[in-house]
């Protein structure tokens, strides 16, 4: 969920007008980019952008109190060094790490069963978008009895937003709705690994594991683990750093809007989204206007008026924090704030005992930032939903091993364990 310029020619203090602008043909190349975080201590936060105007810098986050985390231009780095800020190494070369990264797997099934369940070297590795359509339509068509695919409708360039619907005792629709979102941030790919694993453990476990069979007898689930799917396909092809749709605008020459700025409940409010189409959290022209919010807000709604909304989770990275709303105002709290916070406290702790990773909890504006127009708040108060949850995975605040949205595919299987096992005590105690 975190913002950031997507390309070399971003200058920090400016608008981010050249970010989501119309690209170059070809790939966009982060070789030789280096990455680093420098403290800022709240105040200094503004002084340090102001030093940085000059540079052709990416910036990766958006909450900017504590720290700034940046990649320099390799034809910059002695200047930008030369400042002497207070900085650690995130990455001595982005691009390369990038390119890592990008070294997809091959899609294996698993040879110990007749069916088609994927095998869980899945989760070795990255893959690209068609294999993840054939993880999802393998997963359904090996448990046609608990399973199944469905689309909520199609982005901006025709892509179905499909999900997969798992259930339990009681046939399908009969229970009330968990509903998971991924991708929405395009970059942001450790999400739809982690909402795959849960998945896979809910449909492979079912019949084995008493816990999860009480989970998936008790609950209605809903995933959908690309709702960008246009922005997810970019990021393979074009630009590893974009995070918006693709929407083009008549009389805008930068592409994009921020999905999740863009729902229909306190859209309107400043602060906490922009209004400019080459910003990275720009809103839209009207609430609601991008194809795939559409597409969202009549499902979700459809879910609310059928049995209800338990938990809702949109799963972003990076940061390693449970938000809780509100985001549109750091004031405001839901009625069940408490149990809201013993819960999230739960689940960080149990998190916390697979690996050691730490997870911080709270209000997403005052534990974060401000957002307006935000799936969550949407989601508590216009669909009614008792829970609804950002989760930011990894990485975290430390900058060791931090290389921000590109996450080593070595950590893919381990922020997965660590967020099951938080989801089976979470899924156990709703």
């Amino acid at each position: 969920m975190k913002v950031s310029g997507l390309t070399a020619a971003l200058l920090l203090g400016a608008t981010g007008a050249l970010a989501s602008a119309t690209p170059k043909v070809g790939k966009v190349s982060y070789d030789g980019y280096k990455a680093y975080r420098i403290a800022t201590s709240g105040k200094d936060a503004a002084a340090i952008k102001d030093k940085l105007a000059s540079f052709a810098a990416v910036q990766f986050n958006f909450d900017t109190q504590e720290h700034l985390d940046v990649a320099i231009a390799p034809e910059e780095v002695s200047a930008f060094e030369a400042l002497s800020l207070p900085t650690t190494i995130m990455s001595e070369d982005l691009g390369a790490e990038i390119a890592t990264e990008g070294n997809f797997g091959v899609y294996e099934k698993n040879v110990s069963t007749s069916a088609a369940v994927p095998s869980l070297t899945w989760f070795d590795a990255y893959h690209a978008y068609a294999d993840h359509i054939t993880f999802f339509n393998d997963l359904a068509a090996s448990f046609p009895q608990n399973s199944e695919i469905f689309t909520v409708g199609s982005s901006f360039q025709g892509r179905s937003i499909f999900g997969i619907h798992l259930w339990g005792s009681g046939g399908k629709g009969s229970k009330p709705a968990v509903y998971f979102h991924g991708t929405v941030h395009a970059r942001e790919w450790i999400t739809a690994k982690v909402v795959e694993y849960i998945t896979y453990k809910l449909l492979v476990d079912y019949s084995t594991d008493t816990a999860v069979k009480a989970i998936l007898d008790k609950y209605d689930f809903y995933i959908l683990p690309f709702v960008n799917p246009d922005g997810f396909v970019y990021t393979q092809s074009t630009n590893r750093l974009w995070r918006k749709n693709r929407q083009t605008r008549s009389g805008a020459s930068c592409v994009g809007t921020d999905v999740n700025r863009n729902w229909p409940y306190k859209w309107e409010l400043t602060g906490g989204a922009s209004t400019n189409p080459c910003d990275e959290t720009y809103k839209g022209a009207a609430a609601g206007d991008t194809p795939e919010n559409k597409a969202l807000t009549n499902f979700t709604l459809s879910l609310a008026n059928s049995k209800g909304i338990k938990l809702y989770i949109d799963w972003h990275s990076y940061g390693q924090y449970i938000l809780t709303p509100y985001g549109y105002n750091c004031q405001a709290r839901p009625a069940n704030q408490a149990r809201q916070n013993a819960l999230a406290q739960g689940l960080a702790n149990k998190i916390r005992e697979k690996y050691g990773t730490r997870f911080t909890y709270g209000p997403a504006c005052s534990t974060l930032y401000a957002t307006t127009g935000d799936s969550t708040d949407y989601i508590t108060d216009v669909a009614k939903a008792e829970f609804a949850w950002t989760i930011e995975l990894r990485p975290g605040g430390s900058s060791s091993g931090n290389n921000g949205f590109v996450l080593p595919a070595a950590q893919i299987l381990p922020s997965s364990v660590e967020q099951w096992e938080g989801m089976k005590y979470l899924l156990a105690n709703v």
